[in-house]
């Protein structure tokens, strides 16, 4: 039996024949698997959302441009909840963090199902400030992970990005269809009023090993969970703040070319609503693939630092690519190995920062990545519109292909010096 006092981090040390070892890894796997299956069933009511808003927004009037608005509105919100929300699951636990994100996401679909007018539509987007159910997934992952097979656990809730991606997407599409906008919502509040049953169900109240308490003041201190200089401080820990802007600078030209895309798509490839479903899907059986059988096997190989070095590099050629593709058959071809490069950026700079933060403050890290994700999608509609409308398709890919290779260069030289330091 477990002793009083004593924390998950001593069980962790155990050894190997240990029945409370055997015990405690029994434990975290099922609590890991719950963590999937939730990630997969928001990401299904994500997608299914998709299949109701841009319809119902035209309904009530949007044009284009306040559709944009509309989008923008969401980026905004979330790049401010992020690093807050982070904060939060730190603070509180894990169990209160996820039950927050599936509460507000029942609460957004209940306003999408009610709205009836252009300014309900902006009213049902306040609760995305704390709809990060991804973001929360990652933190009990993270915490129950052990360092060496952390990108491997992570690329985990990539399998599952994709699954629900499918499921989402084509289940929005048939309740759209055949039972109207409002239904479909309401399917998604039920659905996500059922994950917050299994995060009551199945979570613990914290993931996190215990850590010896300081004194009072300093506790009280850092329980602030809008505390500003607790989030930024994490900016100052060894490495993390050139990983943090690298992951910005890198991943605002792929950004904008994912945000872009419907657009791409219907403009430049003129597909339609049925063929664009196929290629979403195939998009999504990619990613799968990529994250459940390509990016665990690669980390148990080969350093982290090198796996960026490739996904940068391989980022870099799919940019040029993309620069002077015509057809949709060539834009097949190029979505393999972007959604690889992608998968591997993403996995790899989220499990390299939240290794370079203590135990205790890898919500908040993880609450800052999801900013980055928030941040392109403000941005990303604008400088992609511009981009797009003044200079073509040729312009993103070039941009993506410049901007990466700069990155690419730079890494590559701090490679070969540490290198060279480490022979000398």
């Amino acid at each position: 039996m477990k002793r009083e006092g004593e924390t998950t981090a001593e069980l962790s040390r155990a050894p190997v024949s240990s029945p409370v070892n055997t015990t405690e890894q029994s434990k975290k796997m099922r609590v890991m698997n719950a963590v999937y299956i939730i990630t997969a069933l928001d990401i299904t009511w994500m997608f299914l959302q998709l299949s109701v808003t841009p319809y119902l927004a035209k309904k009530l009037g949007f044009d284009t441009l306040w559709f944009g608005y509309l989008q923008t509105t969401v980026g905004v919100i979330q790049l401010i909840g992020g690093p807050v929300f982070g904060r939060f699951g730190d603070v509180f636990g894990a169990r209160a963090a996820l039950s927050l994100a599936c509460a507000s996401t029942s609460v957004f679909f209940v306003l999408l199902a009610i709205a009836d007018h252009p300014f309900m539509l902006f009213i049902h987007k306040l609760p995305s400030i704390f709809m990060h159910v991804l973001p929360a997934c990652q933190m009990v992952v993270t915490d129950l992970s052990e360092p060496e097979k952390r990108a491997d656990a992570l690329s985990k809730l990539g399998l599952c990005f994709g699954i629900g991606m499918i499921a989402g997407s084509t289940l929005g599409g048939q309740l759209s269809t055949h039972y109207g906008e409002k239904f479909t919502a309401c399917v998604g509040a039920a659905g996500s009023a059922f994950s917050l049953l299994l995060v009551l169900s199945f979570i613990p109240k914290s993931t996190k090993s215990e850590a010896p308490r300081s004194s009072s003041k300093s506790e009280n201190q850092n329980q602030k969970v809008f505390s500003l200089g607790e989030i930024t401080r994490l900016m100052k820990f060894p490495g993390v703040m050139r990983i943090f802007l690298i992951k910005i600078i890198t991943g605002l030209p792929s950004g904008i070319f994912q945000v872009m895309f419907s657009i791409i798509a219907m403009d430049f490839f003129k597909l339609e609503a049925k063929q664009n479903g196929y290629l979403m899907a195939y998009f999504g059986i990619v990613q799968m693939v990529v994250q459940g059988g390509v990016i665990g096997r690669l980390t148990s190989r080969f350093p982290e630092r090198s796996l960026l070095l490739l996904s940068i590099g391989v980022t870099a050629g799919v940019g040029l690519a993309q620069a002077y593709m015509q057809t949709v058959f060539q834009l097949c071809l190029t979505v393999t190995p972007w959604i690889f490069s992608l998968s591997v950026f993403n996995v790899i700079t989220d499990s390299m920062l939240t290794k370079s933060v203590p135990s205790s403050d890898t919500g908040t890290m993880l609450g800052l990545c999801a900013s980055v994700q928030s941040l392109i999608r403000t941005i990303g509609p604008t400088i992609g519109g511009f981009l797009y409308m003044n200079y073509g398709l040729t312009s993103i890919g070039l941009i993506e292909f410049f901007v990466n290779s700069v990155v690419f260069v730079y890494l590559l030289q701090r490679h070969l010096r540490k290198t060279e330091r480490q022979n000398e």
